[in-house]
């Protein structure tokens, strides 16, 4: 089994740079949800009234989170723990993996809120404002400049 295991990390070894790039397109889809299903809510929240075009608003974000963004999650998250396995030397670099993984940790969360949003506005049982929903928007973007500066600047 050790010597499967082996030689097996050491075939997918030599396709570690397709699969960094496959995580690097994934997370570009993901965060193509991150950036634009926000701004579908604030949309839902400042057209409450106008019911036809609620319904088009519905169904933009049910396409976009389940067919785009849970997707480009899983894969995102697959292909970067399969990194790591692959190459666990990266934790001895430096402090900037644990504190880019923390960030993520923080996005996954953030991912799963829309969710519970999308939830929530598609039962017409959401009270938040388009103004919140204009700040919430934001995170994302706080959060892709200080991963992507973890992992490209290396500060720590």
């Amino acid at each position: 089994m050790i010597v499967y295991n082996l030689v097996f990390k050491r075939i997918l070894m030599e396709y570690y740079d397709w699969i960094k790039w496959f995580h690097v397109v994934s997370m570009v889809a993901w965060f193509a949800v991150l950036f634009y299903m926000p701004r579908l809510f604030v949309y839902h929240a400042e057209n409450r009234n106008n019911a036809d075009f609620i319904k088009v608003i519905k169904v933009m974000e049910r396409k976009i989170y389940y067919a785009i963004g849970i997707p480009a999650f899983w894969a995102t998250l697959i292909s970067g723990i399969v990194m790591i396995v692959l190459n666990p030397g990266l934790f001895q670099t430096g402090g900037w993996l644990h504190a880019k993984l923390t960030l993520v940790v923080v996005l996954i969360g953030y991912f799963f809120s829309m969710g519970y949003f999308y939830k929530k506005l598609l039962a017409d049982a959401c009270d938040k404002s388009g103004k919140y929903f204009r700040y919430y928007n934001e995170v994302p973007t706080i959060l892709l400049l200080l991963i992507v500066a973890m992992v490209i600047v290396k500060p720590f």
